[in-house]
């Protein structure tokens, strides 16, 4: 299968105004809420499979994510899928926003993902070092679990943390701050 063509943040953009296509912004709800480019319908990466069936097979699909390895990921299981013109947001939402183009935020504000991330794996190191000067040497192999799973997160694009951070309680969004339609459809 060979690899979705991208697409730069002014050709979305021009894209977007002539209505011509459908946006999928396939990040985590607490990701979009953050923010998101108006009108893009939400359906998170491990949906694609389930929720394909809400899009439009006959338009051009515009996939993007926050810094563009998800969304290639989902434009080839869009293209696995039957989807023939499918294109990757270069960059994601970072290139977006990098580009002066406008964003839209939800109802509740919340600490970003990735924040949240660094926080977690930042006090965990801590505590285990501490608990290994203090406690027990034992407890350095807390520091090296959460130095694996970040090297393996940066190998990878895949970040367990993350996805487990973005389903708690204080990460959840309402569906009615979240949008339900394209803005191309």
């Amino acid at each position: 299968m060979n690899t979705p063509p991208c697409i730069l943040p002014h050709e979305l953009a021009a894209a977007l105004a002539s209505g011509t296509c459908q946006l999928v912004d396939v990040r985590e709800p607490v990701e979009h809420a953050e923010s998101h480019v108006a009108g893009a319908k939400l359906i998170p990466l491990g949906q694609i499979e389930a929720r394909c069936g809400e899009l439009d097979k006959t338009k051009p699909v515009m996939v993007m994510c926050q810094a563009g390895k998800r969304g290639a990921a989902a434009a080839e299981k869009l293209q696995a899928l039957g989807f023939s013109q499918v294109r990757n947001l270069e960059g994601g939402i970072l290139a977006w926003k990098s580009a002066g183009l406008p964003c839209a935020t939800g109802a509740k504000v919340v600490m970003p993902l990735m924040r949240q991330v660094q926080i977690t794996i930042g006090f965990f190191v801590l505590l285990g070092s501490l608990l290994t000067l203090y406690v027990d040497p034992r407890w350095i192999y807390l520091c090296a679990f959460f130095g694996a799973g970040l090297l393996f997160a940066g190998l990878s694009g895949f970040c367990g943390l993350a996805i487990l951070l973005a389903k708690m309680p204080w990460n959840r969004v309402e569906k009615s701050s979240c949008s339900k339609t394209s803005c191309c459809s």
